[in-house]
């Protein structure tokens, strides 16, 4: 049966299928829970995905070659039309020692170059867990009854993702990996407003969240071939953990980027010099929180920028990256980026000096629930000209809210009053022109944030002076005051005992 006459799968037989490949999973004694489940599912789904795709484009682009040639392709080992299916030994066989060397080796040629290259970065870290053939026969047999090649399975296709995605958020806390809630990210790239031709980068895409959303912007506004031609190669980003990297290829190839320039790598690996002669448009992140990098990418930073700190390396990276292009960022950062002082207070001051951070939004708590309880902001900056006032927005809780929850998450739609206040998405000062406060907003002059040390972490002067609407680092000096005030007055009384003593 050929592609276009496959039919479509449905939520609930998709549904059925991802069960029994999981139930025939668990059956092997090669896969030890969902760390070795999800990314043996993952990898098959990509050869399934990337085969389905292939063959709707031979049907409609004559002299096109696939990037994966026989007998490697799907079809010609695992589809129904297969003459001989493999099972047994002889799958297995096959896989190991045929199969994914095959893919792991490919090199780029001619038209297909990229996407083999890209293939080639998947497969290199990849490995067959499963021990019996025939277990694999049957996992291969479930995989196949997916059809992606109709635009109506994009989104039958997206309950798998998702599901993949959810149980791999659910064990991610544990490497100290958290993934970006779809709301957070899909309003950091409506501000920023990618237009077509602009290159958008993610310098720690993981799954490919902000690429993905930064790209279905940009095809809303696509109307014509030339358009299309011009998102050619516009989406950019860096992965450094294999199975990230292999979940976001396949993000990216089912929703039809064009041409997409993800590497495997760590993106603070080349030197901000030429970081800043590869510039971007836009860069869109959440980088990691409270990691460490080795010693020999800290060295590659200026000194007196010099951190082990990887947020804090990041947001280098990011200046550097939209410095040349005069572009615009949107970064995700940890309360403690705010009032950070030494490194941190030098990095602030060139982020002020060298960029304008026009707006600073304070999200809720609860935000990134289950996955850490880090309170987190959102920066926004452009590069071509200083910060002259710092807009800060704290998003509210829900009326009768304490925080969010894994059961009860941020949502979409609660981001309306600040989108409404924001002014007109997109780059240039002009378009922010007529903001004003109100009780969640408030503006201060960069020559404030100066005097302050370069701390950040500024309180909702329209709110209750309560702890919950306190920065952190204002607390923490009151409560160093008290112990001071606390230590004196025991050492007066130490001393009167003492002078008591000898009398």
């Amino acid at each position: 049966m050929n592609a276009a006459a496959r039919p479509t799968t449905s939520r609930a037989e998709l549904t059925a299928v991802i069960k029994r490949a999981r139930n025939i999973m668990r059956k092997d004694p090669g896969l030890n829970g969902d760390a070795d489940r999800i990314p043996q599912l993952s990898w098959l789904l990509f050869l399934k995905s990337l085969d389905d795709h292939e063959k709707s484009r031979e049907l409609v682009e004559d002299d096109y070659r696939p990037v994966i040639d026989e007998p490697f392709r799907w079809r010609d080992w695992a589809g129904p039309d297969v003459s001989k299916p493999r099972t047994g030994e002889s799958l297995t066989g096959f896989v190991n020692n045929e199969l994914l060397p095959h893919l792991a080796g490919l090199r780029g040629l001619a038209r297909q170059g990229r996407e083999r290259d890209v293939v080639a970065q998947v497969f290199s870290d990849v490995h067959n867990r499963m021990l019996s053939g025939y277990l694999l026969a049957e996992l291969v047999e479930q995989i196949d009854r997916v059809n992606f090649n109709s635009s109506d399975d994009l989104h039958t296709m997206a309950l798998v993702y998702e599901s993949m995605l959810k149980e791999m958020r659910d064990s991610a806390g544990d490497a100290g990996e958290f993934y970006t809630p779809r709301p957070v990210v899909r309003f950091m790239v409506d501000m920023l407003d990618p237009q077509i031709g602009e290159t958008v980068m993610d310098p720690a895409a993981g799954t490919g969240g902000f690429l993905v959303e930064a790209h279905e912007h940009v095809k809303t506004k696509v109307s014509s071939v030339q358009d299309r031609e011009r998102t050619r190669g516009t989406i950019r980003g860096f992965e450094k953990k294999p199975q990230p990297f292999l979940l976001g290829q396949m993000n990216l190839l089912l929703h039809n980027a064009h041409e997409p320039a993800v590497v495997r790598g760590n993106a603070l690996l080349p030197s901000l010099t030429e970081q800043k002669d590869d510039g971007v448009d836009i860069v869109l992140t959440n980088p990691p929180f409270g990691g460490e990098e080795e010693a020999s990418v800290v060295k590659s930073f200026p000194v007196g920028m010099r951190t082990s700190e990887t947020s804090w390396l990041f947001l280098q990276a990011v200046m550097a990256r939209i410095d040349r292009s005069r572009g615009r960022a949107a970064v995700v950062v940890p309360n403690s980026t705010l009032f950070d002082k030494g490194i941190g207070a030098a990095i602030k001051k060139k982020l002020l000096t060298e960029f304008d951070l026009h707006t600073v939004v304070r999200l809720p708590n609860g935000v990134f629930e289950p996955y850490t309880a880090i309170p987190s902001n959102l920066l926004f900056f452009e590069a071509g000209r200083p910060t002259r006032d710092v807009w800060f927005y704290e998003l509210p809780l829900p009326e009768g809210r304490k925080k969010y929850t894994k059961t009860k998450p941020l949502r979409y739609e609660e981001f309306a009053d600040l989108a409404t206040w924001w002014g007109s998405p997109g780059a240039g000062t002009e378009r922010r022109e007529d903001r004003t406060e109100n009780d969640h907003a408030w503006t201060v002059p960069v020559e404030q944030i100066v005097e302050r040390g370069y701390d950040l972490d500024l309180r909702n002067p329209h709110q209750a002076d309560s702890l919950e609407n306190r920065p952190v680092a204002e607390i923490l000096d009151e409560l160093v005051e008290v112990e001071k005030e606390i230590l004196e007055l025991l050492q007066g009384l130490r001393a009167e005992v003492g002078s008591g003593a000898r009398r």
